[in-house]
């Protein structure tokens, strides 16, 4: 589908929303360790435990058993050691019958989503905020404003690909820096809150619902008024009906992915500080190319 149609994908937890994304033609699922926040009411990804999300995944593939489902392996289940962490995304595999396993990180984790890739799985990667290190991150901010933090993010972009990974999801970045690492990867650039130059895009269900009520990201639309409205208009029973408003707003949200008229680059895009992406474009002009990836993966 890169460059050819954009992927609409979801974060969801649960075994009937999995099944109305899959009705409403969500082309993947991701079973984020968002869920500690969303379900568990935890203030972080980090306690988060593989039972948990390998629980999860499981009701999630028995509710949605044609699409593409991903695995978050969660804080501590891939930093130690490369057997762990090889031996945590078979679990994923035996356990919930995912499709994929996705971990956060670039230059960092290459090596990890090498061995994993080695051991007969799919891996996507995860840039810019990554929740689970948020603390180093200086909170849960936006990265890739300045020069200088961009930079970072295309290295950890640049060291991905070939480590293995089949795709990389971008979050919480400038759209100017994202459509840079857009052009410079063969493999599907995918979006949270990262802009519209990407191959596809990707929401929390609790978000494009409406439900999430402690903290609404910028990139964050609700769904559920426009599905409403919808119905109204055709003076339908299935107002009365929360499953077929789910449905009903997941339908709006691919609608609008595929066309390209979510995310709006004003309401839902973080910028770049002024001046900054000058910065930036000078200091990709002066790297010696070879010096740079190898820079970006070390080692494999």
């Amino acid at each position: 589908m890169k460059g050819k149609e954009k992927i609409t994908w979801l974060v969801i937890y649960d075994y009937h929303t999995a099944q109305r994304a899959e009705e409403a033609g969500i082309e993947m699922i991701l079973v984020g360790d968002s869920v500690g926040m969303s379900i568990y009411g935890y203030s972080g990804t980090v306690p988060v435990t593989m039972d948990q999300v390998v629980g999860h995944a499981e009701a999630v593939r028995r509710g949605a058993s044609k699409t593409f489902i991903i695995g978050d392996m969660p804080f501590g289940t891939y930093q130690l050691t490369v057997e762990e962490a090889v031996a945590n995304a078979i679990r994923f595999y035996k356990e919930a019958g995912v499709d994929a396993i996705k971990l956060e990180g670039g230059v960092k984790v290459a090596k990890y989503i090498r061995a994993i890739v080695d051991a007969g799985m799919s891996v996507i990667g995860h840039i810019g905020l990554t929740p689970q290190s948020s603390g180093q991150l200086g909170g849960f901010k936006a990265q890739g404003q300045t020069a200088e933090s961009a930079m970072k993010v295309i290295e950890d972009a640049l060291a991905v690909e070939p480590a293995g990974a089949f795709a990389l999801l971008v979050e919480a970045v400038p759209p100017e820096v994202t459509a840079i690492i857009a052009k410079k990867l063969n493999i599907p650039v995918l979006s949270i809150g990262a802009g519209p130059y990407c191959d596809g895009q990707l929401l929390l269900d609790i978000d494009l619902l409406g439900r999430g009520t402690v903290f609404s990201p910028k990139f964050v639309k609700n769904f559920v008024p426009q599905a409403i409205a919808s119905l109204i208009e055709e003076t339908s029973t299935d107002l009365l009906n929360l499953a077929k408003i789910t449905r009903r707003a997941f339908v709006g949200y691919v609608r609008e992915v595929k066309n390209g008229t979510f995310p709006d680059p004003e309401k839902h895009c973080y910028k770049m500080l002024e001046g900054e992406l000058k910065k930036l474009e000078s200091e990709l002009a002066k790297k010696d190319t070879k010096e740079f990836l190898a820079k970006c993966h070390p080692g494999l």
